[in-house]
C-alpha cells in the first residue's frame, strides 16, 4: 500500500511539475515589453506610454483590443503606434476623449478585423449604443483594417461611431447595412482615405466635417447614402472626392444624400457614380422646407450615373473653379459661424 500511495505521488508530482511548465511557457510566449497576458492589466492602466502589440496568438504585449485602450497613458505626451496582429477581435471598443496621439494599425482589412453585433433594439441598446468602435478621441488614426456590424439587417446597427477630431482613416473597410457610419461631432474633423464603405440606409450619417477620398461607397439596397446633420454654424459637412460609387446586384435606385438635419451639406466631386444614382440625385426626407436650407452638390462627375440633367432644381452643379476651393486644408480649416440656431452669439449677448 505504501508503495501504491507513492506511486501516485510520484506520479502526481510529475502531473503537476508539467502542468506547471506548460502554464509558464503560456505565459512567457506571450511576454512582451514585460507585460502580463492573463487579461488581468487593471494595474498597467494609463501606463503604457511605447508602441504595444495586440495579438490573438499571445504573441504580442496584450491579447485583446480592450486591455491595450485602457492601459495606454492618458493624453500622450508623444506618439504611439498600436499594432494589431492579423485575427478577427470580437469586441466592442470605446476609446475615450482621454487617449490621443494613437496610430492603430492592422495587417490589412481581409486579415485584422473588429467586429460586434449589436443593434438598434437589443434589450435598451439604441443607435447611438450599438457601435463595434466608438472613438471620441482627438488626433488618431487607423490604418489597415475592418470594422464590421455584423448584426446583419435588422435595422441600425453602426460599425464606427466617430465624434473625435483630426482623425484619419486609412485603407479601412467599414461593413454594415443601416446606419454603418456615424461619423459625427459638430465640427469635428475626418480623413477617410482609400477606404471601402458599404450599407444600405443613410450608411453614412451625422453632424461631422469629413472628407472621404478615393473611396469606395458601396450600396447594398435602394436608399439613401448619405443623412448629414450638419450644425447651421459649420461651413463643412461631408465632402466625396474621386470616390467610386458601387452598388450590389439588382439596386439601381439610390440617391447621395438626404437630410437628417436642415442644413445637412454633402458634396460629390470627381465622382464616378454606378448606374444604380437615382436621376433626382437628392431627397428632402419628405419636408419641402427641407430643400430651403440645405447644401447639396456635385461637380466633375463621370461614369454611367453621372448625368445630372434631371436632379432636384435645389441642388447645386459645380464647376472646375468650384471643385478646387475644396481642397483638403480648407475643408479642415474648422470654419465655424458664432451664431446659433436662433442667429445668437453661441457664448450669449455681450452687453455694451
Amino acid at each position: 500500500m505504501k508503495g501504491l500511495t507513492f506511486g501516485f505521488l510520484f506520479k502526481g508530482q510529475y502531473l503537476l511539475l508539467g502542468l506547471l511548465i506548460i502554464l509558464s511557457n503560456s505565459v512567457l510566449a506571450q511576454d512582451v515589453n514585460n507585460y502580463p497576458k492573463d487579461g488581468k492589466i487593471k494595474n498597467l492602466k494609463g501606463r503604457v506610454q511605447e508602441d504595444i502589440v495586440v495579438a490573438k496568438d499571445g504573441t504580442g504585449d496584450f491579447l485583446y483590443l480592450a486591455d491595450a485602450i485602457e492601459a495606454i497613458r492618458v493624453f500622450l505626451p508623444e506618439p504611439i503606434t498600436v499594432y494589431i496582429k492579423e485575427g478577427v477581435y470580437r469586441e466592442k471598443l470605446e476609446i475615450p476623449a482621454t487617449v490621443t496621439n494613437v496610430t492603430f494599425k492592422g495587417e490589412g482589412p481581409e486579415k485584422t478585423k473588429i467586429v460586434y453585433d449589436d443593434f438598434s433594439g437589443k434589450g435598451k441598446i439604441g443607435t447611438f449604443e450599438s457601435y463595434t468602435l466608438k472613438v471620441s478621441g482627438n488626433t488618431l488614426t487607423f490604418k489597415d483594417l475592418t470594422i464590421e456590424n455584423s448584426a446583419g439587417s435588422v435595422g441600425q446597427a453602426v460599425a464606427l461611431h466617430a465624434d473625435g477630431d483630426r482623425l484619419v482613416f486609412e485603407n479601412c473597410n467599414f461593413k454594415g447595412n443601416q446606419d454603418t457610419m456615424f461619423a459625427s461631432g459638430e465640427n469635428q474633423r475626418q480623413y477617410y482615405k482609400n477606404c471601402y464603405i458599404e450599407g444600405t440606409t443613410d450608411f453614412i450619417f451625422g453632424s461631422g466635417t469629413a472628407l472621404f477620398e478615393n473611396c469606395e461607397i458601396h450600396s447594398k439596397s435602394n436608399s439613401y447614402i448619405t443623412a448629414a446633420s450638419t450644425p447651421k454654424w459649420v461651413k463643412q459637412g461631408y465632402v466625396f472626392k474621386d470616390c467610386k460609387l458601387t452598388a450590389a446586384e439588382g439596386v439601381d435606385k439610390v440617391y447621395l444624400g438626404r437630410p437628417w438635419r436642415a442644413h445637412a451639406k454633402t458634396v460629390f466631386i470627381n465622382c464616378e457614380m454606378g448606374s444604380h444614382i437615382a436621376e433626382e440625385r437628392w431627397h428632402n426626407w419628405g419636408n419641402p422646407e427641407n430643400e430651403k436650407t440645405v447644401f447639396y452638390a456635385e461637380g466633375g462627375s463621370i461614369g454611367p450615373g453621372a448625368d445630372a440633367s434631371n436632379s432636384v432644381d435645389w441642388a447645386v452643379q459645380l464647376d472646375k473653379q468650384e471643385n478646387n476651393q475644396y481642397s483638403i486644408d480648407k475643408i479642415f480649416e474648422g470654419l465655424t459661424d458664432q451664431l446659433d440656431t436662433k442667429g445668437e452669439e453661441w457664448y450669449g449677448i455681450v452687453m455694451e
